[in-house]
């Protein structure tokens, strides 16, 4: 972690000088592959194509997110100023990579554990969608977990680091309140369209167009 901040902080010092459009993108991109390849990891079910879906989810949706944001609300100039557009990108990936890796992992498990009561439905007519579709709410839930438990008890346990970053810097308490509500906006938004988005490509994966649970063989399932 020392090590990374460290590096981190060179190079991003060398970004915010030269507000290169390029490096910019160069940057966010690395950390949305990282972010994305990091949360596939984490699951103690995998399989390659996993991989390929977490990032492409975490990358569009926190690429999204914050370009609304950015475009929409903040508006700097230019508006891909890397002091604005990395730090609430990084936020955003951080979040969206630990619900991804939860939601991801509760859904691959709650599917193969339960493969007997799944096939069981898909053998008495149930479609793959009402096979599976208690296992996908499970994933929801357990992937927003983290995020509105903070939202939660936010303000009254926990003062979160935006707010208490700015308040630190010398901006009225007021002004880091809106900027920290703003920024949990984002944090969720993106959680839950990366959770969902990604659940429902791995959904995709693991049963076929014809109402069939893949074995693990046909998927090249590696469990942790």
């Amino acid at each position: 972690m020392v090590v990374q901040l460290f590096l981190v902080g060179l190079v991003l010092e060398w970004v915010f000088e030269s507000a290169n459009g390029p490096a910019v993108l160069a940057i966010s991109l690395v950390m949305g592959v990282i972010a994305g390849a990091t949360a596939a990891s984490r699951t103690s079910i995998r399989f390659p194509a996993a991989y390929v879906d977490s990032v492409v989810v975490i990358v569009t949706t926190a690429f999204l997110v914050t370009g609304v944001s950015v475009l929409g609300i903040l508006k700097p100039s230019p508006w891909w100023d890397p002091q604005y557009v990395i730090p609430l990108l990084g936020m955003l990936l951080g979040n969206a990579l630990t619900g991804i890796s939860l939601g991801l992992d509760r859904f691959l498990t709650g599917v193969l554990a339960n493969r007997t009561r799944v096939e069981g439905f898909l053998a008495l007519g149930a479609t793959r969608w009402e096979a599976a579709r208690e296992e996908v709410r499970e994933a929801l839930r357990v992937g927003l977990i983290p995020t509105v438990n903070s939202m939660l008890v936010m303000g009254i346990v926990s003062l979160p680091g935006m707010m208490t970053g700015q308040i630190l810097a010398g901006a009225a308490p007021a002004d880091a309140v809106r900027y920290q509500i703003m920024i949990m906006f984002m944090i969720a938004a993106t959680v839950s369209t990366a959770t969902f988005g990604v659940t429902m490509l791995a959904y995709r994966r693991i049963f076929t167009g014809d109402h069939r649970l893949r074995t693990a063989v046909e998927l090249g399932i590696e469990v942790k």
